[in-house]
Parts: structure tokens; C-alpha cells; sequence
């Protein structure tokens, strides 16, 4: 029975590790005619803090400028909302004293140690002006880190990738 739990920590601490890892999504209005858009004005920002907030503002504007699409105060085309958070997440860290049961030794155990970290999810929504309705959204979420120099590399890295494939852009 021991070892059957043992196996179940283990499982558990993949999947976490797993979920631990940066991940990027996007999905998009296959109908919607992005050959249209060309000027966009911001909706709600909200990053937890001013500073987060301008650097999600001056990523996310980054990559809008170099496929050539215009800011306007009001009335863009497209409606950009961006919400970033953080949560706290626990794993286990699981040591090993000896063989154990899982490896037929007749000794050995475990050790379940909790670990805390902090993840940190943006959200960026578009939406068509007119209609209201949701044409883009790009979802990233990672493991922040203790230094602000690492969790704006993540954020560059990671919003660079949501664009990378963002529907109806020319190659400009």
C-alpha cells in the first residue's frame, strides 16, 4: 500500500512540473476578416500593478506597431483588453532515502516536502469594434520569478510567440 502511494506522489508531482512549465495559446474567429483591421484602441489593462501594466501595454503595442497596426485613443477597430494574474501554486518534492518497496528493496523512504511558487497568466482579448465580437485571444501562463528582469524576458518571450502566428498580418 505504501508504495501505491508513493506512486500516486510521484504522478502528482510530474503533472504539477508539468503544468509548471510556460504554456501559450492562442485561438481566433476563423470568419473574421483580420485583412480589415488596421487601428485598435485599448479596452481594460489590469496587471496587478502600474508598472506591469506598462510593460503588458508596451509589449503588446510592440507587436501590433511591427505588423502595422495603428493605436488610436478611441474608436479602433479593434478593442484590446489584456488582464494579467498572479496565483500562488504548491508542489511536492518528493526524496528518497534507500531503495524502497517501488524497487524491491526492503528499506528506503519517502519524503513528501511542499514547494510554493507563483504563476503569473495574461490574458489578451480583441475584439471587433463594431460587432463586440471576440476575434483573438492569446493566453500565456508561467512561473514567475523573485527577479522583475526574468518575469519581463518571460513576458516579451512569451507574448513574441503569441503573435507569431496572429491571423491576416502582412509581412511588414
Amino acid at each position: 500500500m505504501k508504495s501505491r502511494t508513493c506512486w500516486a506522489l510521484i504522478a502528482a508531482t510530474a503533472l504539477l512540473s508539468l503544468a509548471a512549465r510556460a504554456t501559450v495559446t492562442t485561438d481566433y474567429d476563423h470568419s473574421a476578416n483580420f485583412a480589415k483591421y488596421k487601428t485598435y484602441s485599448w479596452g481594460r489593462l489590469q496587471a496587478g500593478n502600474s508598472i506591469w501594466e506598462q510593460r503588458v501595454k508596451n509589449v503588446i503595442e510592440s507587436q501590433l506597431a511591427a505588423k502595422g497596426w495603428t493605436q488610436v485613443p478611441h474608436g479602433g477597430d479593434v478593442v484590446v483588453n489584456a488582464i494579467g494574474i498572479t496565483s500562488a501554486q504548491q508542489s511536492t518534492e518528493i526524496s528518497w532515502n534507500g531503495l524502497g518497496r517501488a524497487w524491491g528493496g526492503p528499506f528506503g523512504t519517502a519524503t513528501a516536502t511542499p514547494q510554493s511558487y507563483r504563476v503569473g497568466t495574461l490574458v489578451i482579448d480583441m475584439f471587433d469594434a463594431i460587432s463586440n465580437k471576440l476575434i483573438w485571444r492569446g493566453v500565456t501562463s508561467d512561473t514567475a520569478s523573485s527577479k522583475s528582469d526574468k518575469n519581463e524576458k518571460k513576458l516579451q518571450k512569451d507574448v513574441d510567440k503569441m503573435f507569431k502566428n496572429f491571423p491576416g498580418w502582412s509581412s511588414k
